[in-house]
């Protein structure tokens, strides 16, 4: 681009930032949308209001050829929320792309292998998140933020605070999760944080952020190396996990959507695919869950 398309672009761009905000879009949302248009962008060195259907198309074609369809979704929303919203422009993205609807069940690890992962962890850091992560059916993000304030001992419960969609809720708290917290905090002391960044316990109590998502998931994916997992499994799977357990457990479905801050109980059901199903009393079952796994902890 020449220098005065160059300009027209960041002005477009800057709309673009701006009205996702004006929608309330989450940073992941504005950061995603926002490289959608970046792309399109670099792909043809033009400004994207000048391309012609056919543009969008031959590139399209190329996404598809070279990245997931989940990037290929998600760059077809970005798009067509910038012809929308800053453009004002009508775009037919079904007759452009329309990635596959799949339906794929999750691998799930049984109790017995969430047990040799958090056993077969040489950090306490991580042995204590992995061990939050699946006993809360936290997200990544959710177990990452958790805050000293947010535990409450008393009632055993959690505050998770602005999850999914911008929205708290409550999940139990089992008492081997809250021993698990508290040894682990005594490492580090953060006023704030109960996973705070930094390699030293000094840097760690003087962290004012949380441990880096991607060091963590690198970290993960050694750990199951090292503990001879061989199922496809990332930190979100320990969330199916949970789901999936708490069915197996016969807690009821709409216990589980509470606890897992499901907006719709069509993902909640999808649980009762992977095990079978009973009723009973859900903080119980959950302590009951959670206290069967041995766990040897690190120093």
């Amino acid at each position: 681009m020449n220098t005065a398309q160059q300009k027209k672009f960041n002005s477009l761009y800057h709309k673009h930032v701006s009205a996702l905000r004006r929608q309330g879009k989450a940073e992941r949302t504005i950061d995603s949308y926002s490289r959608a248009v970046r792309r399109i962008a670099e792909f043809w060195d033009a400004c994207p209001d000048t391309l012609t259907e056919d543009q969008l198309e031959t590139y399209f074609s190329s996404l598809v050829e070279t990245h997931s369809w989940s990037t290929v979704k998600v760059d077809r929303n970005g798009l067509q929320f910038f012809y929308q919203h800053v453009l004002k422009r009508d775009w037919v993205w079904v007759n452009i792309v329309k990635p596959p609807r799949k339906k794929v069940l999750p691998d799930i690890l049984t109790l017995k292998e969430i047990e040799r992962l958090i056993n077969g962890t040489r950090e306490l850091r991580y042995q204590t998140f992995i061990l939050v992560a699946f006993s809360m059916g936290l997200r990544l993000g959710e177990a990452l933020n958790l805050q000293v304030g947010d535990i409450d001992g008393d009632r055993m419960k959690v505050h998770i605070r602005q999850g999914k969609g911008a929205k708290d809720r409550f999940v139990t708290l089992p008492e081997a999760s809250l021993m698990a917290l508290r040894r682990y905090w005594v490492c580090h002391r953060n006023p704030t944080l109960l996973f705070p960044r930094g390699r030293s316990p000094q840097e760690r109590a003087q962290a004012t952020v949380p441990m880096d998502r991607g060091g963590l998931q690198k970290s993960f994916k050694v750990i199951l190396q090292d503990c001879g997992i061989r199922k496809a499994v990332t930190i979100h799977t320990l969330r199916h996990c949970y789901g999936a357990h708490l069915v197996e457990a016969g807690v009821n479905l709409r216990a589980i959507q509470h606890e897992m801050g499901h907006e719709c109980p069509k993902t909640t059901a999808l649980y009762t695919q992977l095990t079978e199903v009973t009723q009973t009393d859900t903080d119980k079952r959950i302590n009951r869950l959670v206290s069967r796994m041995r766990i040897r902890w690190g120093d």
